[in-house]
């Protein structure tokens, strides 16, 4: 095995492992309720965030709730009972401040804000806010340029919080097979 693929795996799973622990708990059960209550659930992020978010509201859809990435042609308008997503490693994506601006100011949807970067102008909009601590290393540059760490930390966070959806919603892996795509 090349030992720069290696070590990159390695530099990169001890990463998250270590970003993770970071989470509150409190924030964690308080996300949790307001997807479930919420009418819809949106998500939003840019980029390799974007992609993130994209799977986390198709894992949503799954799980049985209308969920919606926010930039789709066919996704509708956020309204109040609704809850909005947010992934952005710095929280200074220009199309996300001004998606959150939008909800913060035309709707009462809580606004749900997953970030490395709590001081952000992102995090500003958030009624609840999910750090995730990501600790910058020398070599992120060469074994995970760019914000790798946080895409991949916020994959495996936002896979921990389906799990916790799928059994606050009582649903099972047979239920969520057949709201899957393929399964048409």
């Amino acid at each position: 095995m090349n030992p720069t693929f290696r070590e990159a795996v390695d530099h990169i799973c001890k990463s998250i492992q270590n970003s993770l622990p970071e989470t509150n708990g409190k924030d964690m059960a308080k996300t949790v309720k307001k997807i479930v209550k919420s009418d819809q659930v949106f998500v939003y992020g840019a980029g390799r965030s974007g992609l993130v978010g994209r799977t986390f509201a198709m894992r949503m859809m799954q799980l049985g709730l209308r969920s919606f990435f926010i930039g789709e042609t066919i996704t509708p308008a956020v309204r109040d009972n609704d809850c909005v997503v947010f992934v952005s490693k710095t929280g200074e994506t220009q199309t996300a401040i001004q998606a959150a601006k939008v909800v913060y100011e035309r709707t009462e949807a809580d606004i749900i804000v997953l970030t490395g970067s709590p001081e952000s102008t992102l995090a500003g909009y958030a009624d609840i806010l999910m750090h995730l601590k990501i600790p910058r290393s020398e070599k992120d540059s060469t074994l995970a340029p760019l914000g790798t760490i946080f895409e991949d930390a916020a994959m495996i966070f936002l896979d921990g919080l389906v799990a916790v959806l799928l059994e606050e919603l009582g649903e099972s892996e047979d239920e969520m097979k057949d709201r899957h795509p393929i399964m048409v």
